[in-house]
Parts: C-alpha cells; sequence; structure tokens
C-alpha cells in the first residue's frame, strides 16, 4: 500500500506555497513516497493580482502539478457562509468560519484517500486547527505546519499563559511591553500580533483556541532555521513556552523558499520587464519595494512614497497596487490594477524613469530579491518575505502592515537584525522624509553597513542548514523517523 502525507493549508497564497514547498523538500530526500494537498478556493479575494481565484491560483497548482508528478491536488467543495461577506468583521474571521465549516469535506477526503493508501500523518496550518479533532477520530497522527517564524511560535505557544495572567486588553496597554514570553526580547504591547490585542474580539477568541490546540498536536514543523532563532527555538524546545503540560516535538526545517511564484502575486506579463531593467542597474543599487498580496496603501500614503523615493535619489523597484475601495462590501474581492499616472505625483514616473521602474500589482519576488542588482528591500515583513530576503543576502526596512507584521518588526530589528525600522507618524502615515531616510540609511550609511553584514552571514547559515548535515535537515530526518512506524 501506498504511503501517503496529506498536507491542509489555508487559504492564501503564502500559506499554499509554503506548504507546497515543504513536500517538495519532504519528496526530495524521500521520493518513496506521494504528498496530497487539500485545497479550498475561498468565496473571496486572498491577495495577489484582480484575476487571483482563477487564475494566478490555479496556474500556480498547475505548474507544481506539472514540475512534480508525486504532489496531487485534492480540491474540496467551498462550503456555503451563512453570513454575507460584507458582514465578517476581518479575513481571520472569515477564514475561521470557512475552515471550520469544512470539517465535514476534510473527514471525506482523509477516509477516501485512506482506503487506497497508508497516511501517514495530516500536516495542517495553525488556521485549519478544526481539522485536529478530525484527524484524532481517523486515528491520523496531526502536526502542525506554522508557516510564520519560531518567534512566533513561541509567542503562540505561550499565549494561553498570558490570557490567563492579563485580564486588560492589550490594545488599551499601549504603554505596556510584555517580558515574560520565553526566549523572546521585550514585546511593546501593541506590536503583539494584531488578533492577540483585543481580547474581546472573534479574532481574539479563534486565535487563542487555535493556539490551545497547537501544544497538543504529534508535533510542530517551523519553516525557519535553527541559528536565525536560536533563543526562541531553545525556549521551546526545552518547554518554557508550555508551562503547564508538555510541548510537542518542534522541526525546523527552512527556509523553504519557493521556486514558483512569490508573495507579491501569483504571475503576470510584467516578470521579464522587471528583470530586464533590473540587468542594466550596477550592483547591489536598487532598494525593492513590495508588501506581500494583502498589502494595500491609501492614495495619500502612495504619493508619500514616491516623494520619498524620488527625495532619496536611490534607484528603485515599486510594485504599486490599487488603494482599498472604501466601500465595505467589496473588502474582500480582489482590486482593479492601479492607474499609475492618477495614483502618483504628476511627473514623477517621468523624473525618476532613469533610475526607478514602477509596476502594477505584481513583481517575482524571489527572482527580484535574488538579482545581484538588488541591495536593499522595504517589506510587510511578511514571513515569506523575510526568508526570501535573509537567503538571497538582501538588507530589509521593515514597513509591517497586518496580522504578525508588527511583531516581526520588532524580531527582525531587536533579534535578528537583519532589518531598520520605519516608523509611522502619529495619524499612522509613513512620512516621506521618514521613507527618504531609512533608504538612506540602509543604502549609504553604517547602520546600513551593519544590517547587510549581519544578513550576509545569516544567508550563509540558510545555505549550511538546507544543506548535507545541517540542522534543518537533520530535523527533517527525525521528522521522518517519527513516521517510520508507517513503513516509508
Amino acid at each position: 500500500m501506498e504511503s501517503v502525507l496529506v498536507l491542509y493549508p489555508s487559504p492564501g497564497m503564502g500559506h499554499l506555497i509554503a506548504m507546497v514547498e515543504l513536500g517538495k523538500l519532504i519528496l526530495k530526500h524521500y521520493p518513496s513516497i506521494s504528498v496530497t494537498i487539500l485545497t479550498i478556493t475561498p468565496p473571496f479575494d486572498t491577495g495577489a493580482t484582480a484575476d487571483y481565484i482563477s487564475g494566478a491560483t490555479a496556474d500556480y497548482i498547475s505548474g507544481v502539478s506539472s514540475t512534480t508528478s508525486s504532489i496531487t491536488f485534492l480540491h474540496l467543495p467551498t462550503p456555503p457562509l451563512p453570513q454575507p461577506l460584507s458582514s465578517y468583521t476581518s479575513y481571520p474571521v472569515l477564514t475561521s468560519e470557512l475552515l471550520a465549516l469544512s470539517n465535514p469535506n476534510v473527514r471525506h477526503a482523509l477516509q477516501s484517500i485512506s482506503c487506497d493508501s497508508a497516511v501517514l500523518a495530516v500536516v495542517i496550518d495553525f488556521f485549519c486547527t478544526p481539522a485536529l479533532g478530525v484527524a484524532g477520530e481517523l486515528n491520523i497522527p496531526a502536526y502542525y505546519f506554522f508557516t510564520s517564524s519560531g518567534t512566533g511560535l513561541a509567542l503562540f505557544l505561550y499565549f494561553p499563559t498570558l490570557h490567563r495572567k492579563n485580564t486588560q486588553r492589550f490594545r488599551d496597554a499601549k504603554a505596556h511591553t510584555v517580558h515574560e514570553v520565553p526566549g523572546l526580547p521585550p514585546v511593546p504591547a501593541a506590536d503583539l500580533p494584531e488578533p492577540l490585542l483585543d481580547r474581546s474580539s472573534k479574532e481574539y477568541e479563534s486565535f487563542l483556541y487555535y493556539a490551545t490546540h497547537i501544544s497538543k498536536s504529534a508535533g510542530i514543523i517551523v519553516n525557519t532555521f535553527e541559528s536565525l532563532e536560536s533563543e526562541a527555538v531553545k525556549a521551546i524546545c526545552n518547554g518554557l513556552c508550555v508551562p503547564d503540560g508538555p510541548t510537542p516535538p518542534v522541526f525546523c526545517v527552512g527556509p523553504l523558499i519557493s521556486t514558483q511564484g512569490g508573495e507579491c502575486g501569483g504571475g503576470g506579463g510584467g516578470g521579464k520587464d522587471c528583470l530586464r531593467w533590473l540587468n542594466s542597474q550596477p550592483k547591489r543599487s536598487v532598494v525593492f519595494l513590495c508588501f506581500g498580496s494583502l498589502g494595500v496603501f491609501s492614495e495619500a500614503q502612495l504619493k508619500e512614497i514616491a516623494v520619498g523615493l524620488e527625495k532619496s535619489g536611490q534607484r528603485f523597484l515599486w510594485v504599486v497596487r490599487h488603494p482599498p475601495s472604501k466601500d465595505k462590501s467589496r473588502r474582500f474581492l480582489a482590486p482593479p490594477d492601479p492607474d499609475l499616472d492618477s495614483l502618483l505625483p504628476d511627473g514623477f514616473l517621468d523624473r525618476t524613469k532613469d533610475r526607478g521602474l514602477v509596476v502594477k500589482s505584481w513583481a517575482p519576488q524571489v527572482a527580484v530579491l535574488s538579482h545581484n542588482s538588488v541591495g536593499g528591500f522595504v517589506s510587510h515583513c511578511g514571513w515569506n518575505s523575510v526568508l526570501e530576503a535573509v537567503s538571497s543576502g538582501v538588507p530589509m526596512v521593515a514597513w509591517p502592515l497586518y496580522a504578525e507584521q508588527r511583531f516581526n518588526k520588532v524580531m527582525l530589528v531587536e533579534e535578528m537584525k537583519v532589518a531598520l525600522p520605519l516608523e509611522e507618524s502619529k495619524t499612522g502615515i509613513v512620512t516621506a522624509a521618514e521613507l527618504e531616510k531609512r533608504v538612506r540609511e540602509l543604502m549609504e550609511m553604517e547602520k546600513g553597513f551593519n544590517v547587510r553584514n549581519r544578513v550576509t552571514a545569516m544567508k550563509e547559515e540558510a545555505k549550511a542548514a538546507m544543506s548535507d548535515g545541517g540542522s534543518s535537515l537533520v530535523a527533517l530526518d527525525k521528522l521522518m523517523k517519527s513516521w517510520s512506524q508507517k513503513q516509508i
């Protein structure tokens, strides 16, 4: 009977890509098994270009299927939502409901796969926690794949303890700093992941549920490498983050970097133009600005970015997406392509055409970051993007936008020291002057040189971790041995 590993990512290109790369890594070293990935097409936009749902995701999956025959995608039916899209307050709330409603389809899929194959384990995304119970009912070992950082895992494992110790909302304690999370530096309460800020919210309730259950799994796979986050990994493995119970085995198997697509979207015709333009630029001279598949700015903020880039004098490649709709009923729908002439300052494109390139909606992020003309990255601090930058040795300016990105910024700047911070004004806008200052620091000044040296060293550490005998491949071997009773 064939041995199958089932992977179950949550919707969203970043989560799907990371899970696919995990499957590829396992198959590269253990080709005798096969991988089945359960996917759900959400009834809402999860980012990237305007044709995301029907186009980019389908193209990505088709590309993986054609190049990796041992990976099979099993598309689950999309369950009907009990409320109209406009009634959901946020992506996490909407995603949580969608995945909980998908449990009967997950059960049916696992039962069907088990009829013909020996299921080694089911590996679920953090957001797919409702499926943990389904795996238990079917007597299938359930593991988590944590697609964010090791420091983020330390925080989420400790979150139930923080919940018991604190009665105040972290949103109301903005001057407060959280000191007690094992393996982490002090974190300003305002920089904790967004869903943790308000204990009366649906998001908080969902994340507490996830965090409580992750320690009940058979193991946790993390997309990181030990030397990048050594203190956090040590604290987790020593059981400090789950003080009232056992910590499952933890396997750091990263960095897993996409060879297809990237966090700035899932495809587009502008990719070749980007790379052709980069080919004509001097080594390490270009600042790349890209903010993930959900990263959008107001028109006012786009104009500030443009002014800051122009005044900085630096070469730049900037991915611009259409501003968010002011119509709440359209908040989960894909935005149109941006009209650059109307969104950016008059004459900006013409004045900067000799040293800058602005592209609409999407760029091939992995290829851009690995290009030798790129010397800096203004990033939203999404974890996939961070790993891509570190693996390419590109220093960052940290501009967090949503989810756990403010927390990531603290870790990147204070703990890993691979980024410079970008600070918002009291109105929430990053001014042109602030962006100009940080970009200049990154590209021209000692602060930037120090960050560059650090990220260059981490690039070599990342390469070593994924080499024979490296920490990530040793962890992968331990993971596979934990499934050895299933006869890989």
